[in-house]
């Protein structure tokens, strides 16, 4: 079984998740509060770990630093984290804490999916994140 931590205090964006992810094969559990998240990591071991930006003292982008900063010492087993950003603004932020992927709200299911399946599968998912320049021969263009 697959499991994914939701970290949300909004009700609508739990639903959006809950509704597009959870299936018999997909638990997905919620905290409401960022100070939650590494002990519910501990206690249930998530596959993936989906962060709002604004949730009550300890927002996304400081519990996915808490995380990455247990991973890089060691004291917690990898795993994708991704965030759910408010703004493109928000993009340089989580960017620089690290995170696997990220949305743009408003969520829907398709990018929902997106999002998850590259992460479950080893990859990241960075929407709205600016396409290299590429030449006509595929290869980067050079500046």
């Amino acid at each position: 079984m697959t499991v994914v931590l939701l970290a949300t205090d909004s009700d609508s964006v739990f639903a959006e998740v809950d509704a597009t992810l959870a299936s018999d094969d997909v638990d997905v559990l919620r905290v409401r509060r960022g100070a939650d998240v590494l002990p519910v990591i501990l206690e249930r071991d998530p596959d993936l770990v989906i962060l709002d930006l604004q949730i009550g003292s300890m927002g996304g982008i400081a519990t996915c630093l808490a995380i990455k900063q247990e991973e890089g010492a060691m004291r917690l087993e990898s795993r994708p984290v991704a965030l759910l950003l408010d703004r493109h603004a928000d993009v340089w932020i989580a960017r620089e804490a690290r995170s696997d992927g990220w949305l743009l709200k408003p969520l829907d299911s398709l990018r929902l999916r997106r999002l998850s399946k590259a992460l479950l599968g080893g990859g990241s998912y960075f929407e709205g994140e600016p396409e290299p320049d590429v030449d006509p021969t595929g290869e980067p263009a050079s500046t």
